[in-house]
């Protein structure tokens, strides 16, 4: 995989100087500063947090700890890497940077903070970008919106060097899920699922993307449940997994749901909504407005319980009164790249500006039109949520809702089903199925 990244690599530094040079003249600047950040520490405590680099470092090298060091960029001139590498007998000292990317950058290589402070260019004509915390008191970061404005815009449209970590970071989750899968049927708990998903990725909590959902029967109703419960439950009806891996700093983010055994009209159901995914997926084409194409699933699933008896009206009337949103109460999806909910999500332009989110759809995560060389995840869902559920009861179209199978469909909690689709000019690439079929 190196030799294809050292082949892509070059062509991907290129892409970033040249939405730099445009975004340092627009705000006024004459530099791109970039701090990788600096481990925080635990309130009243001497030990740090994880640490997480700063997204915009990775964006232009594939460097995860390092703290302390800088990335430094001048218009017509070679990037720099101001690399931190501190004389420290506690822990182990990050290495010398090393393969098919070093030969892109001067390297300068410290000993202090302060001395990495000494190697950067005056504050007042540079661009900053990082929080409160990645700096120091002598180099605070600015954050000027118009430099944010483009990089952030333009961040969308991902080079093929970055498509190619995104596959590897897929083939990695893949692995992941499938041992996940394999667990649950083995009657493993929560915890056993995650721990068996961490060994197949190989990859830390920390390093993670996203703290990962293992939800088993009811726990699936609970979107963002990462609770992790320590015994296997008496019997295991339903498993939702929500997890990712990571490559380079790149993300992956993959959901699927799996019914046990006896759960035959439980299994009826995942496939109706994951054939309803499959159609959204290959809508994902240039052009498409994913706003409607939000709207679109919420029609789609809402014919996906009626013909199952949940409900007993017709999609529109179901999308118009809120019922399809009780049961689908999240957005259809979200970019991702170099975080799972990538930025740029809502931006009208690179100049700036906000597309709003539909009415009635709060939850929405993107809002711009579909363009060649996005990502966007598409990840629709049916559950049985008590509270959005015991709202509809009060309403005058409750008795278009067969209660008594909703009651019966509560012990599983709901359905998720999620792949990460490269938008393309042609067909969509779905690096999620094709992770999934190599295995």
């Amino acid at each position: 995989m190196n030799d294809a990244l050292a082949a892509l690599y070059p062509q991907h530094l290129a892409t970033l100087r040249e939405r730099t040079d445009t975004a340092l003249a627009r705000g006024g600047f004459e530099h791109l500063v970039v701090p990788a950040g600096r481990p925080i520490t635990k309130f009243l405590d001497d030990l740090d947090y994880p640490f997480v680099v700063n997204p915009h470092f990775k964006h232009w090298l594939p460097l995860l700890d390092a703290p302390g060091s800088w990335l430094v960029y001048t218009p017509g001139e070679k990037p720099r890497l101001v690399f931190l590498q501190p004389r420290d007998y506690w822990h182990v000292v990050p290495q010398a940077p090393q393969g098919y990317w070093v030969d892109q950058f001067d390297i300068v290589v410290v000993r202090k903070p302060a001395d990495a402070i000494a190697e950067l260019p005056s504050p007042a004509r540079s661009a900053i970008i990082g929080d409160r915390d990645c700096g120091f008191d002598q180099v605070c970061a600015n954050n000027p919106q118009a430099v944010i404005d483009h990089l952030h815009y333009h961040r969308a449209y991902k080079t093929p060097y970055e498509l190619e970590l995104m596959r590897e970071a897929s083939r990695r989750g893949t692995r992941g899920h499938r041992a996940a899968e394999h667990a649950f049927r083995e009657g493993a708990s929560e915890l056993g699922i995650h721990q068996a998903y961490l060994a197949a990725v190989g990859q830390l909590d920390a390093e993670l993307p996203y703290a990962s959902i293992v939800g088993l029967n009811e726990h699936g109703a609970v979107l963002h449940y990462t609770n992790f419960d320590r015994h296997s439950p008496a019997e295991s009806r339903s498993f939702l997994i929500d997890a990712g891996a990571g490559a380079s700093g790149y993300a992956s983010d993959i959901t699927r749901t799996y019914a046990g055994r006896d759960a035959g009209e439980f299994q009826a159901l995942i496939d109706a909504v994951d054939a309803a995914q499959q159609s959204f997926v290959a809508r994902v084409r240039p052009g498409q407005s994913y706003p409607e194409l939000h709207v679109h699933a919420h029609h789609a699933l809402a014919g996906v319980l009626r013909d199952h008896g949940f409900i007993r009206m017709s999609p529109e009337s179901a999308v118009e009164s809120g019922v399809s949103s009780a049961f689908f109460p999240h957005g259809l999806g979200h970019g991702i790249g170099l975080q799972v909910h990538d930025v740029g999500g809502f931006q009208a332009a690179e100049t700036g500006g906000t597309i709003a989110k539909p009415e009635g759809h709060p939850y929405l995560r993107l809002t711009r039109p579909l363009e060649a060389g996005m990502v966007v995840t598409i990840e629709p869902g049916i559950y049985f949520i008590d509270m959005l559920l015991a709202e509809l009861k009060d309403k005058p179209f409750a008795g278009d809702i067969d209660w008594a199978r909703v009651d019966a469909f509560r012990p599983y909690g709901g359905i998720r089903i999620e792949d990460d689709v490269v938008c393309r000019e042609g067909e969509p690439e779905n690096l999620t199925r094709d992770a999934f079929a190599l295995l």
